[in-house]
């Protein structure tokens, strides 16, 4: 079994405003934790650019033709309130399109049992036609779309344990029944969705949010009890994971309380999924995660896992 790590130096270009969270060093915690010596076995890899035809199998193409329009060549801009770009952020965006179609493919082909993408800006709050919340084009479901296009799975599933809820993702996939959307969260919290009544056209959207300061054995019980059983029912052929590390306690953005360990039991649970449907088929995408230590800790645990250590 091999874990394939894709990232590209282009992501660290990607320049937000003084002391926003959503910064480059959160890129270069994850590269040194990743450095050390129990992840050795990692295959390492650069994530290729992305293509534009990629992008729009999730964002409309007027979307896409106005980020692009407005990037700028100096300078920062505003798309709203928390999200920015800069002149280092299309070439950013476009390498996490490319590492997420990258390691689809890697995994698809059963090159790789598994992969982990270490790109920023994170992508779950893109929706449709809209950046929001740091985010311009969703990764995850991208990958999604493309393991349905190129290889023909008949269902893809994205679970996603950031601590906002990806209103994006969300709104993808809304009304299509070969995707299935899972994701704990923090609620009430930005971006304000993810109820539990929000269950899409299909019944294909499994919510559940947690309340603030809610702990691990409430984590692993809303998988337990609301999401591996939709889940493993749903016998995805591939599974994306919206892997956001900012439900971690020390995380200034949120005041969930878990530890890095209950990002590696839930990181088993879905290849346990995983190995029953999808040929233990997972791509794992990084989103959120805004303090050093606490991203350190818990991408460690979740990339561990993935290698089955």
């Amino acid at each position: 079994m091999t874990t394939l790590l894709l990232t590209h130096p282009a992501c660290l270009e990607h320049q937000t405003p003084p002391g926003h969270p959503e910064r480059a060093d959160r890129l270069r915690a994850v590269a040194q934790v990743l450095a050390g010596d129990r992840f050795n076995a990692l295959v390492r890899g650069e994530a290729a650019e992305g293509t534009l035809d990629s992008v729009t199998l999730c964002h409309n193409e007027r979307y896409v033709a106005e980020i692009r329009r407005v990037a700028p060549a100096s300078g920062l801009i505003y798309l709203d309130g928390d999200t920015s770009m800069s002149p280092g952020t299309w070439q950013a965006v476009m390498r996490g399109v490319g590492g997420a179609v990258g390691a689809t493919d890697a995994v698809m082909s059963g090159k790789h049992h598994n992969a982990f993408v270490a790109i920023r800006p994170p992508g779950h709050h893109a929706e449709i036609g809209r950046p929001m919340g740091f985010c311009l084009f969703d990764n995850a479901a991208i990958a999604a779309r493309h393991a349905q296009r190129k290889y023909g799975i008949a269902r893809a599933a994205v679970v996603d344990f950031d601590v906002h809820h990806g209103n994006g993702t969300q709104d993808i996939f809304w009304a299509d029944k070969t995707v299935m959307y899972c994701s704990t969260h923090q609620m009430p919290l930005f971006p304000g969705t993810g109820a539990r009544g929000e269950r899409g056209e299909h019944d294909t959207i499994v919510n559940a949010p947690l309340a603030s300061e809610d702990d691990g054995a409430k984590f692993r019980a809303a998988f337990e009890d609301a999401i591996l059983p939709r889940l493993r029912d749903f016998a995805p052929e591939l599974i994306i994971v919206s892997a956001g590390f900012d439900a971690h306690y020390r995380d200034p953005l949120a005041s969930l309380n878990l530890k890095a360990e209950d990002f590696g039991w839930v990181t088993r649970k879905l290849m346990d999924v995983a190995d029953h449907s999808a040929g233990g088929r997972i791509v794992s995408l990084l989103e959120g995660g805004y303090d050093l230590q606490g991203l350190q800790e818990s991408v460690a645990a979740h990339v561990s896992a993935l290698m089955g250590a």
